[in-house]
């Protein structure tokens, strides 16, 4: 179960004109200038333009990111770095994907071509946006259902959600690692936690059933995460979560692979200003859904051959 929060990337790409003495200029954190695609650092960069075969014609790309949230901070930046990126220059050659697509070339650039440890849950949010059950049979088999709720549940269930920065920035590939490397020895809990998905969405479609016990499972589903893996959970989140629910949160959720990054705590709207008092130390970020998944805006100028496009991710 998942949904797209309203914090982006911003992905500006065109062609090139041929006057400079490089090829390809990539403007992120830094600036790279090279003639030569497979000398570009940036991985995700370098692997998306040679699955796009960008490597193989005599074109050079300008590409500018900037983003929302801060790199490596557990809540699939990076996945949706490479779902806008390839978005953006799919569109500049010609082709506009479907999400489906989208998702799934993605998934394939980051698991296969960089070699990163990651799940494929990000790009599917990503690509899709909204608030969605995401059922998985392999990076070609995704099959993605809207969790269908009234305006009026859908307010109140976000009415409920509070998002902190926990000051931790870090390389979620080395923490999944030690999910994968525990995978078989921790089948049984993996399989409680995905028996939790329906349960969450029973009690959300459910009008009759209280928010209350949302909260609940997830705090559930937290005590069963933090064992999978010796680097899900450090001393300082611990205390960050400990400390919400002394306040009054119900349960909560630490965002992508562990380790640091984005803490999600789950609480009745009356006790958010004690929580946000208690946890006064670490940035409170609004929450509110996107639902329009990665978008492109396209600007094709008549009078030369240049191209431009900005993607939202």
């Amino acid at each position: 179960m998942s949904f797209a929060l309203n914090k982006y990337n911003y992905i500006s790409c065109r062609v090139l004109p041929p006057f400079f003495p490089y090829t390809h200029r990539i403007v992120y954190s830094k600036t790279e200038m090279t003639r030569d695609i497979k000398k570009i650092d940036h991985p995700s960069v370098r692997e998306t333009m040679r699955f796009l075969g960008l490597d193989k014609n005599n074109q050079g790309f300008e590409i500018h990111h900037t983003g929302d949230l801060p790199a490596w901070s557990g809540i699939g930046s990076s996945a949706s770095f490479t779902v806008g990126l390839l978005n953006g220059l799919s569109a500049i050659t010609g082709e506009m994907k479907p999400k489906l697509k989208l998702a799934s070339e993605a998934i394939h650039i980051d698991q296969n071509m960089v070699g990163e440890n990651v799940g494929s849950q990000d790009h599917v949010a990503a690509a899709f946006g909204g608030f969605n059950k995401i059922e998985f049979g392999g990076s070609q088999k995704i099959s993605v259902t809207p969790v269908q709720l009234s305006s009026a549940r859908l307010n109140y269930f976000r009415s409920h959600l509070l998002l902190f920065f926990t000051n931790i920035v870090r390389e979620a590939s080395e923490i999944a690692k030690g999910w994968i490397d525990n995978t078989q020895k921790n089948d049984k809990e993996l399989n409680t936690m995905l028996a939790m998905v329906d349960e969450g969405l029973n009690i959300l479609t459910d009008k009759k059933s209280s928010l209350d016990e949302f909260g609940k499972l997830l705090h559930e589903a937290w005590k069963i995460k933090r064992g999978l893996a010796p680097k899900i959970t450090t001393s300082k989140i611990d205390e960050i979560y400990n400390e919400g629910r002394r306040a009054g949160a119900l349960g909560g959720k630490l965002l992508g692979a562990g380790g640091g990054g984005f803490m999600l705590l789950f609480a009745k709207p009356e006790d958010h200003k004690k929580i946000r008092e208690r946890l006064k130390k670490f940035l409170c970020i609004p929450v509110d859904f996107d639902f329009l998944g990665s978008q492109v805006i396209y600007y094709s100028k008549t009078d030369d051959d240049s191209k431009y496009g900005l993607t939202k991710s």
